[in-house]
């Protein structure tokens, strides 16, 4: 049985349940398609899922991680005939094992990728710009002269978000990040950063702007998520994302998840009525279950604004599987800004950037 490298969850924990070990190599299935990763995205909800605050549809280790790619097409089932052997392709799979040397999925869990896109590119559009597109033009309707407050500007949703915001004429941003992160998250788009570790981010805002924001992205939640409702105008519209205020450390902090949580779920249906404000919560995993239509609609949008220069991913750093720990304490501890890419082998992670900011 042929074999291969795979960045494995072995349970819920520390960084000590992250191995990389010799699984099976997969073959296609009939409507499938094998293909060898040459990058694969890390994304905030890795965090979530090593820790156990989180899985989809409940997923229990062991398992590969990982839940977007990018490579070649290696092997194709006999029912596919979409795609061929060579073809560059992104591919994702919501119930995790992207993170391997190669990989199978449905053949319509696959895109085609243009020749002017980097491997490390493509793993971006998956969870970072799908979730930023649906955020600020279908639940956001972000419309010209409008304003939105982008929670985490300098990550991977954050960066994506403020780019597409941008696209639309005359809007002003807010964002917050680290003071370390603000001339890059300017360069990006943003008009008003925010350092949320000096100051209160709802004050700011509301400083700024006395009858708040129109449009909210949302990724933090907790205490955090009730001062970005308060940030709302009337008619404004908050998009939730994530629960990143759940992670604060290496291991799960089940007092402080249950605060996050707790905070989260009080929503005044009485104040959204009063201030005429929607709540919305973002789940790409079960939109493309749902709908997907809809989330291949969004892909063939963000081709056309990568190819017309309006959005650009920013890759902050690549890791080869080897270093996957120290590519999750980046993220663990904010260090990045932008994208952590991981690729297969240590002689592929070329063009690795070490993050030079301070906290």
């Amino acid at each position: 049985m042929e074999t291969m490298r795979a960045i494995m969850l072995t349970g819920f924990g520390g960084y000590d349940k992250i191995k990389v070990q010799q699984i099976p190599k997969p073959k296609p299935e009939k409507d499938h398609v094998v293909i060898e990763i040459k990058a694969c995205g890390m994304n905030f909800a890795d965090l979530y899922v090593r820790q156990g605050i989180y899985t989809y549809k409940g997923v229990k280790p062991p398992f590969c991680m990982g839940v977007e790619g990018a490579g070649v097409i290696s092997e194709v089932g006999e029912n596919v005939t979409e795609f061929k052997m060579g073809d560059r392709v992104l591919c994702w799979n919501f119930t995790y094992g992207m993170c391997a040397e190669f990989v199978s999925v449905h053949k319509n869990q696959c895109y085609s990728i243009p020749e002017n896109m980097t491997y490390m590119d493509a793993n971006c559009l998956i969870t970072n710009y799908v979730t930023a597109y649906l955020v600020v033009m279908d639940f956001g309707n972000l419309r010209p002269g409008q304003s939105i407050l982008i929670q985490a500007a300098a990550g991977g949703v954050g960066w994506a978000a403020t780019q597409i915001a941008k696209s639309i004429e005359n809007v002003q941003i807010f964002g917050t990040a680290s003071s370390g992160k603000h001339d890059v998250i300017k360069e990006n788009g943003v008009n008003h950063a925010i350092d949320y570790r000096t100051c209160d981010f709802m004050s700011e805002v509301l400083r700024i702007s006395p009858s708040g924001v129109h449009v909210v992205l949302d990724c933090l939640s907790g205490n955090d998520f009730i001062k970005a409702q308060r940030c709302l105008r009337h008619m404004g519209r908050i998009v939730h994302v994530g629960i990143s205020s759940m992670i604060n450390g290496e291991k799960r902090n089940p007092l402080k998840n249950f605060k996050v949580w707790w905070q989260t779920k009080n929503i005044s249906i009485y104040n959204l009525i009063q201030k005429n404000n929607a709540v919305c919560g973002l789940s790409i995993n079960t939109i493309f279950e749902e709908d997907p239509e809809c989330f291949r609609t969004v892909l063939d949008k963000l081709m056309v604004l990568y190819n017309d220069n309006v959005i650009k991913p920013r890759i902050d750093s690549v890791w080869s599987f080897d270093e996957v720990i120290e590519a999750t304490k980046c993220m663990v501890e904010r260090k990045n800004i932008g994208k952590i890419v991981l690729v297969p082998n240590k002689e592929e992670a070329y063009n690795k950037v070490e993050a030079s900011f301070q906290n």
